[in-house]
């Protein structure tokens, strides 16, 4: 897979369908490398005339990494259940910023942008600081960063702050693991098991996502800066989600004035194929 220069970073991309097409970008999730956005999927969106382009988020997948030990995960989660401010390495404003860079290093000017959890917190981010770059924002499972909303239940928090076991066997299975607590109803094991055996094998970096749970902390509440966005907006969510509840899309929609709010009975943390 081809990796390109953007705002100081390489990140690893790719792109489907007819470079003349109306550009659509994925972006995908805390620790979740493109991959997850299945060919299935994305199959769908070329259907309906899109070019489609995913990628690698620093921290993940073939995408740069950051140097250094990574950020202390437990103590990011109590300063920012208590309010207090936090410092890390970078930020969602950062990663948005890499988004934007690969839109210029593919020499595309505006995209329909599509975030799945905190790549829904990115695509907010592109709205807010890069409006001309931004011809539509859809905002999956994800939430405003305010403290009174999408909060994870306590099952679901435990197992995305558990670190994975490092051998290939147990890595796999707590991914497995980690996907049946959170992805609701139409959880399918044999599917999360070949995404989870598929992700080791192209890319285990289980600190990268520490890296990244800092940058959406230190990042905070989006919800002011949301009302000044003014990009035709969908927000999708599962009423089954327990790692992003319901009130988080429900707040986002909230935030942006015209948007449509689209929540689906048996859709949890997850993008299944029922709802594609």
């Amino acid at each position: 897979m081809p990796t390109i220069a953007a705002n100081d970073i390489e990140i690893c991309y790719e792109s489907f369908g007819p470079d003349d097409a109306p550009p659509l970008l994925l972006v995908m999730g805390l620790g979740a490398q493109m991959t997850l956005w299945s060919p299935g999927f994305i199959s769908e969106l070329l259907e309906r005339g899109f070019r489609v382009i995913r990628f690698d988020n620093r921290d993940v997948g073939l995408s740069s990494k950051s140097e250094g030990d990574p950020p202390d995960v437990m103590a990011i989660y109590g300063a920012a259940l208590s309010g207090e401010p936090v410092e890390a390495p970078y930020s969602l404003s950062t990663m948005a910023a890499d988004a934007v860079g690969l839109l210029d290093a593919l020499e595309i000017p505006a995209a329909h942008v599509v975030g799945a959890s905190m790549g829904g917190m990115i695509v907010q981010m592109m709205a807010i600081e890069h409006p001309d770059r931004v011809l539509s924002m859809t905002s999956i499972m994800s939430t405003t960063g305010a403290g009174d909303v999408g909060q994870p239940d306590p099952e679901a928090m435990t197992a995305l702050l558990t670190p994975p076991p490092a051998d290939r066997a147990g890595a796999i299975e707590a991914t497995v693991t980690t996907s049946r607590i959170i992805a609701g109803s139409l959880f399918d094991e044999d599917e999360a098991r070949a995404r989870a055996t598929e992700a080791y094998a192209r890319c285990f970096h289980p600190v990268g996502t520490a890296f990244q749970i800092a940058a959406v902390a230190a990042t905070g509440d989006r919800t002011e800066r949301l009302r000044g966005v003014e990009a035709p907006t969908l927000v999708v969510h599962g009423r089954e989600d327990p790692l992003v509840t319901l009130s988080g899309g429900e707040a986002t929609a909230a935030a942006v004035a015209g948007s449509d709010l689209v929540v689906y009975g048996l859709m949890g943390h997850d993008v299944p194929r029922l709802y594609w």
